[in-house]
């Protein structure tokens, strides 16, 4: 059986936050990880408040990147989430959002060249080494160095992927991976990837899919719309093609988005979009996808947004009946 951790996006007042992570941590819960984006609360914050008030679930960054960070603002930010947390902190790193760093002012250049260094750096500061990369094209460290260590020995690192060159680089770098996918056909293509790129070390495949759960089936895919439409407009065409979406669908629900106008953008959300971007459903629904993946070869399921139409009681719908 996979193991299950939780996303939630920080666009809420933190202490609603905190309730739902303490909840989820209640209901079974084994990871929590924290979406990073300039226009939500701060990750790291958000993420120590987190730790202060929760004892056994594990803490990651879903993702941080390398343009707003430098490694050694994110290798200092995890180790003393590590420290505040007892040694429960994660690493989720990836290339940057391509949709948000543009509007304040970054050029997102060389994503793979700078994760591979920045994940390198990173792993030296854990380690109490002093860093030093004359070699290095774009973070030139010169005797850097941590004035402590974190808890853990070895603090894990997931890298955030969707292409194909990024998903092999995870496999390449990462003790795991986190996938924005839901439907079976991506990770038929990302999982012979990883493996190959992974090798024999012990890799976790992890799902972040955007989920909603409900008794009642068609709350649940009412729910899940809104969160597709932002999925679908923000796919590239090969994504789209894969799953055989209509392209000229995805350019309204785009331009509705654009223009704020919400009703046109969730209500042309058609089926083959729900079935390609989300799982929704019963109980029952839920695990018979979950089981998909897994035989596949996914080790976590990641339950990201909506979560459902009533978080807390979708929460403990995963908690009594999907979590085994």
């Amino acid at each position: 059986m996979p193991t299950f951790g939780m996303e939630f996006v920080p666009n809420y007042p933190p202490k609603d936050l905190i309730n739902y992570c303490k909840f989820a941590e209640d209901n079974g819960v084994n990871y929590l990880w924290i979406t990073d984006h300039y226009n939500n609360r701060h990750v790291f914050e958000m993420l120590a408040l987190i730790a202060d008030k929760t004892t056994r679930i594990r803490l990651g960054t879903g993702i941080t990147n390398t343009f707003t960070h430098s490694p050694a603002d994110t290798a200092t930010a995890i180790a003393t989430l590590d420290e505040i947390s007892d040694g429960r902190a994660t690493c989720g790193i990836g290339p940057g959002d391509l949709s948000t760093l543009p509007k304040i002012g970054i050029n997102v250049e060389t994503p793979i060249a700078r994760l591979i260094e920045a994940v390198g750096i990173m792993r030296q500061f854990w380690s109490g080494q002093p860093v030093s990369t004359p070699n290095n094209k774009i973070f030139k460290f010169d005797g850097a160095a941590l004035a402590y260590k974190p808890k853990q020995k070895s603090i894990p690192v997931y890298i955030g992927a969707q292409g194909e060159k990024m998903i092999e680089t995870a496999g390449k770098i990462g003790d795991g991976s986190l996938i924005n996918a839901s439907n079976p056909k991506d990770f038929q293509i990302a999982v012979p990837i990883i493996k190959k790129a992974a090798g024999d070390k012990k890799f976790d495949v992890a799902a972040c899919v955007s989920i909603s759960i409900d008794q009642d089936a068609k709350k649940a895919k009412g729910a899940v719309k809104p969160v597709v439409a932002f999925i679908a407009a923000g796919s590239p065409p090969p994504i789209l093609q894969r799953h055989g979406l209509d392209a000229a669908k995805v350019g309204t629900i785009k331009a509705a988005l654009n223009k704020g106008d919400f009703k046109t953008a969730f209500g042309t959300v058609d089926d083959a979009m729900i079935e390609a971007f989300s799982i929704y459903g019963t109980p029952d629904d839920i695990n018979a996808k979950i089981d998909g993946l897994t035989a596949l070869g996914v080790t976590q399921i990641v339950v990201g947004s909506p979560i459902g139409p009533d978080r807390y009681n979708s929460i403990r719908l995963i908690g009594k009946y999907v979590i085994k």
